[in-house]
């Protein structure tokens, strides 16, 4: 097993000062109230907005009401027409994560995939548990494809992508797409996703204490999110459906030191042994979440590349 990092072992254990599994439902709600912003140190930790990148907020039907989205747009003129559109759904547990502390990674994205990325900010759990995110997450991706014109965006290319939790939203959302006959959905990235709610990978337990993210947060991510509800639901566990035939070709990005690293690695054998084409890769020693932290993970340049590429030539 390759050795992580100090600055990343150092990152870990500050992060775990915050861990999910210190705090109340109360103090969640409080957080998610915080708005972040951009300063030195966050950009620093971050990364900020792309350069060059044009940036608008707005919003999208979501399952209840409206939510905001914001989109990147690509330096113009791009590179053979119309760009394609790319739906971004971030991570944080379903209980965290702003437009704003994923600004980096979306107008990357735009930059390097050329493509228009609308970022979805859903409702979070524990406020809105399951399925909100889930719905709110298709019911955007549908409204914002019957938007082309006005985004810019060529709809009739169109990817989801999403890390961790978002991970796990982004293929549900793939799923939902093919159950409810549409929208056509090009191809699905998937960073070190959620695929399984029962636990049952063999890595949380190899890297339950792993920085970052623990047996114990996944644990308390999960009941914030799920409650008392089925964690066999392939709305929530999408690894557990019956049927995988039928999904879009896929890139699953998954990290050694990470508990999900098996989630994202069965997700991908199953959608192979569906007939769908996965390209797989496991970035060694890197923990859960490296691609949030831009300044601090090694593999970053390396991830992202792999991701717009495989965006480009899914979307050309």
């Amino acid at each position: 097993m390759t050795t992580i990092d100090l600055r990343t072992r150092l990152l870990g254990r500050l992060i775990g000062l915050a861990s999910v599994t210190r705090r109340s439902e109360e103090q969640i709600l409080a957080d998610q109230r915080r708005v972040i912003g951009h300063n030195p140190l966050t950009d620093l930790l971050l990364g900020g907005p792309a350069r060059g990148i044009r940036i608008r907020d707005t919003s999208a039907a979501g399952a209840v009401g409206t939510i905001r989205v914001r989109t990147y747009h690509p330096p113009t003129p791009t590179p053979g027409g119309t760009p394609p559109l790319v739906v971004f759904i971030h991570g944080g547990g379903w209980t965290s994560g702003t437009l704003d502390t994923y600004d980096w990674f979306a107008s990357s994205i735009a930059r390097d995939a050329r493509a228009v990325v609308a970022s979805l900010d859903y409702r979070l759990a524990p406020g809105h548990r399951w399925p909100a995110a889930a719905e709110d997450a298709y019911a955007a991706t549908v409204d914002l494809i019957g938007r082309g014109a006005e985004l810019g965006a060529d709809t009739s290319r169109v990817a989801v992508v999403g890390d961790s939790a978002g991970g796990n939203l982004a293929a549900v959302v793939a799923l939902m797409a093919r159950d409810r006959s549409g929208p056509a959905i090009a191809f699905q990235g998937l960073v070190y996703p959620a695929t399984d709610m029962t636990m049952a990978s063999p890595s949380i337990e190899e890297n339950a204490d792993a920085p970052i993210l623990t047996k114990a947060d996944m644990l308390a991510f999960r009941g914030h999110y799920l409650e008392d509800q089925d964690p066999r639901h392939p709305y929530a566990s999408p690894l557990l459906a019956d049927d995988l035939s039928g999904l879009p070709p896929a890139l699953v990005q998954v990290a050694e030191h990470d508990p999900l690293r098996d989630d994202g690695l069965r997700y991908a054998a199953a959608l192979q042994d569906a007939g769908s084409a996965v390209r797989t890769t496991t970035y060694f020693g890197m923990p859960h979440g490296f691609m949030a932290f831009p300044r601090i993970s090694r593999a970053v340049p390396q991830a992202l590349g792999e991701l717009c590429q495989e965006l480009r030539r899914a979307l050309a």
